[in-house]
């Protein structure tokens, strides 16, 4: 088959884009073809596959229309989607639900901001195209990478519950435990930080989103000794609480080393659909401390394989289990456990339960291309 994927925008460090790359790279390893729809700042060196690029699309309602105009159809079989467009085959709601995003924040935010935010063209325009692929049904099916997210499309939007497919996030292969002792004596040893330093790592772009303000404070309240909090992603360190426990990394490449050098993960978010960081810190043998705005906490055992805060902004509890986690023996005891479970979600796992969800869309390939060319010789 020729699948159709589309994503606008891109970033370097985007879960989204990395997880675009992961699933096309599987796909054509099982003899498929992949064409990306998706703006230009595409670097032709992240995408060596068939790409078709919308112009001027970069707002939300105009990337939609432009991408109808191009008549995906034509030239692909069936049309995969990252984005909220106005007609395909498969979304994959990895981004979540925006209107229940808007209403996570509104909870953390001034009414003024929630006012002033809520005015802006681009949250309308993101709520339009919502409205049309679920409540209009533009999407003829949809995958969400978590329950959560499920049950949002469902509340808010009325989408037929049967129609929506969880399927989870897959994690990229994760070092050898030669290469993770090896990769976390050489970044401690770069960050000069020693063994006995209890190391809990961020990581994330949108740190408003992401609740590193109250991961910051967490760590400054937090009864340990030598606790330190490292932040890997990109914003402004000056609009976050100031603590002599944070260091800020800047972007990172990979999280496989640092994850390798870290003793817990932590990630207080606002609201996130499924978050590969996360999945990745389990993967990496770390216990993870979020909140239950995050569809990872779904598959975390409490006080087992990490915590689940019920809001991101009760720093006690997320203090209390940064504290929890700092004895090495209690996560020692855990270590492989969290490494074994992390590794079920692999990619390859993840690839073949959404070319299954492809198959109860469209029926088997075989049998669809064997129709077609049936039809082509009559």
């Amino acid at each position: 088959m020729k699948l159709g994927l589309v994503r606008r925008g891109y970033s370097k460090t985007g879960g989204a884009e990395a997880y675009l790359k992961r699933f096309a790279e599987a796909v054509i390893a099982a003899g498929h073809e992949c064409v990306l729809f998706a703006t230009r700042d595409w670097p032709a060196k992240e995408w060596p596959y068939e790409r078709r690029r919308v112009k001027h699309g970069k707002a939300p309602l105009d990337f939609a229309l432009e991408l109808e105009g191009m008549q995906p159809s034509r030239v692909c079989d069936f049309l995969f989607s990252l984005e909220r467009v106005l007609a395909c085959d498969c979304y994959r709601a990895g981004d979540g639900v925006h209107a229940a995003w808007l209403e996570r924040r509104g909870k953390y935010e001034a009414k003024w901001k929630s006012w002033w935010r809520n005015r802006r063209d681009k949250h309308h325009e993101m709520l339009r195209l919502e409205e049309t692929m679920f409540r209009g049904e533009a999407a003829r099916s949809v995958i969400a990478n978590s329950k959560m997210v499920k049950e949002e499309i469902v509340r808010h939007y009325g989408y037929p519950e049967e129609k929506i497919h969880v399927v989870y996030n897959g994690v990229p292969p994760m070092l050898s435990p030669d290469e993770s002792a090896k990769a976390r004596a050489e970044v401690r040893r770069e960050l000069g930080l020693n063994e006995r330093d209890y190391v809990v790592l961020f990581a994330g772009t949108g740190w408003d989103r992401k609740g590193l303000q109250f991961a910051v404070k967490a760590i400054n309240e937090a009864a340990v000794a030598s606790p330190k909090l490292l932040v890997a992603g990109s914003g402004s360190k000056w609009q976050m609480p100031r603590s002599q426990r944070t260091r800020y990394l800047g972007p990172v490449a990979g999280l496989s080393r640092h994850l390798a050098a870290a003793d817990a993960f932590i990630l207080p978010t606002l609201y996130d659909p499924f978050s590969n960081a996360c999945l990745e810190a389990l993967a990496a043998g770390l216990p993870v401390i979020t909140t239950a705005a995050n569809g990872v906490a779904e598959i975390i055992q409490k006080n087992v394989e990490g915590h689940v805060v019920d809001e991101p902004g009760d720093v006690s509890d997320l203090a209390r289990a940064i504290e929890y986690w700092a004895p090495p023996d209690r996560r020692e005891a855990v270590k492989a456990q969290l490494h074994e479970k992390g590794q079920r979600f692999s990619m390859a796992e993840n690839v073949r339960a959404t070319l299954e969800v492809f198959e109860k869309v469209r029926g088997p390939w075989w049998m669809l291309a064997g129709a077609e060319a049936a039809g082509a010789k009559r």
